[in-house]
């Protein structure tokens, strides 16, 4: 690889900063004109460089007198020694929307204008210094024939084929939007805390105008619970949406118009599941925080992006909890948590939150970024309180409200308000890895009893040696008849042992340890199956009762053996109708393939695929067969009558009822139940629920026929068609199916989404597929990463992350997917995204 790391440390202040920017826009398909006015001022020494790539320049001016300048393959640099004080810089540039599939900067989806600045796109717009450091406000003027015409901030004038726009708040670059097609909006309005009443819009296209609601009442959830949690309240007269049919990202929070990948606005009772309402809710409410914690305030450069990323997932997991069942949900963060960054911290794209040096910041809109960044601030939270955690937070605001900031400055905010010594604690931002936290017990017989914890954090790629860290461990403890003996109590651990010594009780306790999740680490207790068992039974914190029975899971999994006292357990907690319907349907769910495979690597284990699979499909079977009678019950009273609604409390039912089907699948190899329900099913939840069984049992033929023929102009509902059999279909079949999926009218390279829903969705749905013995489905992902690469460099490098865990297997499995990772890597004029992302994982 020959593209130049980019490190943290050489970090320097921008040599000029802007007081105003001006742009104006001649829109074209293919020739696009971008005429800019930007007022410099020297800020500090050295010369000023202007990031641009792929931009005809048409003409350059320094206060109004034209100038020669010659562009590089990055963009132009002006000499210090030519430049006044303060000067006006004036450039026309010509860009080419219509054949960017690339999908950053300024680009066309079907017939759409749309942006996307994050991370280094305006450099495609015209020439910048595209960085985040350098914020100013700005007016933008659009021509065209499109009947819509959006920017950030709020219309100040139109006429004929024009608008002009204007965003009071400095903002960096990256944030800068633009939207132009032929759209309508769903609108409402808002008033905030203050009185002031604020404009909203979702902008779709004509024939998704009726399902936007949703996304609507999100919106206005989120600023009003910002509004309470926060205290901070939206400023500007008019927030707008748009939702985009090709879109590398989930969503994009530019100041005042935020785009979305239409799959997270977009949804019906006929065309959309629970599951993509409450991603829609998360979305919205993720984007809509962002205005404070992003774009009033912003991260002084790309090495700080957890500060905006991580604050604002914790914002918006914190939302959904008051929004849903908060238990459930909490489970449901940990799940996602753990499924993509726990195997990316064990691997060789570890690195930690704020890493120290980059080559293609695409390539760390990470996990580890946005869910560990979370967990991080949850942390924070958890050691200094609710009362604190809303002090330190006031002051961030007010502190540096319209500044670029830093990991540094937002500890510091913390310890200006508690008083806290955080040096420690500012170890997971900085480095690398899991935590393993042992655990060890003694019990005196009179009363006292001691709980030992060490700690200890395997070696990254970056790191051999790692300093211990302050980690918040949440604690109760159990009385043998299941009785709190302590409450849950939050132990501090900072040395690599100590000791927590609990006196006063009447009998030995049994620890519930690591309560809600309090840290992100790996619990490496040891603890018999009979205790698990009470555990599920008898603790009183939610999320460690599912923990038991998944730490139960994953043994018996790795194993391939049932239990009888696990099935009696679980049959227990299915049953119990003082739990949330949620609960029970998370609890029933055995973990994943992936999931079971990393718990059999980290044990010392070599996992197999195939095996696995056979171990899944067998405890499921014999949990079902344990509890048929009430799971037929449990199917018949969770029917969810009436008309649909996404609500926390429907959606649990249709959860638990669709685990049931699950269940019930495995004792019937003809689907009948599957098909009965997918023949009457009022809502997309059921139905999709009952097509997945029939693809699983290998019966959905007319089923999945008839589904595409009923869906086949709704694009999110075909991107479920396609997803369902790249994940569903038996693994002995899937390649077979992947491809022929490929080769379907349908399947689009250029849409990520589509892409996502077949190549993506095998490589992560369907594990046993993607590891077949001989090898295919590790050349089938090199083949399309391999067409990719050129077309959309960053969707490629994503995608090749589904390799990073090629180590944990057995040596032939290694041979085969070494081999794939070099074709790719050796493919000629392979992009730095995907070159630095397969450089890393073959390093391992």
């Amino acid at each position: 690889m020959t593209d130049r790391k980019i490190l943290l440390d050489d970090y320097l202040p921008p040599s000029h900063d802007i007081e105003e920017v001006a742009l104006e826009f001649d829109l074209h398909p293919n020739k696009t004109r971008v005429r800019s006015r930007i007022v410099f001022k020297r800020a500090r020494g050295g010369d000023l460089r202007l990031d641009g790539k792929e931009l005809t320049l048409i003409s350059a001016r320094i206060d109004g007198q034209p100038i020669e300048v010659n562009p590089d393959k990055e963009g132009i640099t002006l000499r210090a020694d030519d430049l006044p004080e303060r000067f006006v810089w004036e450039a026309e540039v010509e860009i080419d929307p219509g054949s960017n599939t690339s999908l950053e900067g300024l680009y066309i989806s079907n017939g759409m204008y749309c942006t996307q600045c994050e991370a280094e796109g305006f450099r495609k717009i015209t020439y910048y210094p595209d960085r985040p450091d350098v914020m100013a406000p700005f007016s933008v003027r659009i021509s065209g024939d499109e009947p819509v015409m959006l920017s950030n901030g709020n219309p100040v004038a139109r006429g004929k084929g024009w608008v002009e726009w204007q965003d009071p708040w400095p903002k960096p670059s990256y944030l800068f939007a633009l939207v132009a097609g032929d759209l309508l909006a769903h609108s409402d309005r808002f008033t905030t805390a203050s009185g002031r009443d604020v404009e909203l819009n979702i902008y779709v296209r004509k024939p998704d105008i009726d399902k936007c609601a949703y996304a609507m009442d999100s919106l206005k959830r989120s600023m009003k619970w910002d509004e309470e949690e926060y205290g901070r309240e939206y400023d500007l007269d008019l927030f707008n949406i748009v939702a985009v049919d090709d879109f590398n990202m989930g969503a994009m929070e530019n100041k005042g118009l935020n785009i979305f990948n239409s799959s997270l606005v977009l949804a019906s009772p006929q065309t959309a599941t629970d599951q993509n309402y409450e991603g829609i809710e998360s979305v919205i409410a993720h984007e809509y925080f962002h205005n404070w914690t992003g774009n009033r305030v912003t991260c002084r450069d790309w090495f700080q992006l957890c500060l905006k990323e991580g604050l604002t997932v914790f914002r918006d997991q914190s939302f959904g909890m008051d929004m849903r069942e908060p238990n459930v949900n909490r489970i449901k963060d940990v799940m996602v948590l753990r499924a993509a960054q726990f195997p990316e911290d064990a691997g060789p794209l570890a690195h930690p939150p704020r890493p120290n040096a980059y080559v293609e910041i695409n390539n760390f809109y990470t996990a580890t970024v946005y869910e560990k960044g979370a967990e991080v601030v949850g942390m924070l939270r958890r050691l200094v309180g609710p009362a604190q955690y809303r002090a330190a937070l006031d002051l961030y605001f007010d502190r540096h409200d319209g500044q670029a900031c830093t990991i540094e400055d937002w500890l510091q905010v913390f310890e200006d308000a508690t008083g806290r010594d955080l040096s420690q604690f500012k170890l997971w931002y900085t480095s690398a890895g899991t935590p393993e936290l042992g655990v060890a017990e003694a019990w005196d017989g009179k009363g006292s009893y001691t709980l030992t914890l060490n700690q200890k954090t395997p070696p990254t790629p970056d790191e051999a040696e790692k300093a211990p860290r302050l980690i918040p461990v949440a604690v109760g403890l159990l009385y043998p008849d299941g009785s709190e003996a302590v409450e849950t109590r939050v132990l501090e651990l900072t040395k690599p042992v100590e000791s927590f010594r609990f006196d006063g009780l009447a009998a030995r306790p049994v620890p519930s340890i690591l309560r809600g999740f309090s840290a992100p680490v790996r619990l490496n207790h040891a603890v018999d199956n009979q205790t698990r068992a009470f555990l599920m039974a008898h603790d009183t914190d939610p999320f460690n009762r599912w923990e038991s029975g998944r730490a139960y899971a994953l043994d018996l999994l790795g194993t391939g053996k049932t239990d009888p006292g696990f099935l009696s357990a679980m049959h227990k907690l299915a049953t119990d109708t003082d739990l949330a319907p949620a609960f029970r349907a998370l609890t029933l769910t055995l973990p994943g393939e992936d999931e079971i495979a990393e718990h059999i690597f980290t044990q010392g284990g070599t996992p197999d695929p195939i095996a696995i699979h056979a171990s899944v499909k067998a405890l499921n079977t014999a949990m079902a067969q344990e509890m048929r009678t009430d799971l037929e019950q449990l199917y018949a009273e969770m029917n969810v009558t009436g008309p649909y609604s996404p609500d926390a409390d429907a959606a649990g039912r249709r959860a638990l009822r669709a685990r049931a089907l699950v269940l019930l699948t495995t004792l019937d190899p003809d689907a009948t139940l599957a098909q009965a329900q997918f023949e009457t099913a009022n809502n997309m939840t059921d139905q999709f629920a009952a097509l997945t069984r029939l693809v699983a049992a290998g019966k959905a033929k007319g089923a999945l026929e008839s589904f595409y023929s009923q869906w086949r102009h709704e694009a999110l509902v075909v991107n479920k068609w396609f997803s369902v059999q790249a994940t569903a279909t038996p693994p002995e079949q899937a390649i077979a199916v992947v491809n022929r999926l490929t080769e379907h009218p349908d399947f689009d390279l250029k849409n990520p989404n589509r892409f996502r829903a077949v190549i993506g969705a095998f490589g992560v749905g369907n594990p046993a597929g993607f590891h077949e013995p001989g090898g295919a489905g590790y050349a089938l992902l090199a083949d399309w990463l391999i067409r990719l690469d050129p077309v959309n460099p960053q969707i490629a490098a994503r995608i090749s992350s589904l390799f990073r865990s090629w180590k944990r297997y057995a040596p032939e499995r290694q041979a085969q997917m070494k081999a794939a990772l070099e074709r790719v890597r050796d493919t000629p004029n392979l992009s730095k995204n995907s070159a630095e992302m397969v450089g890393r994982i073959l390093s391992a």
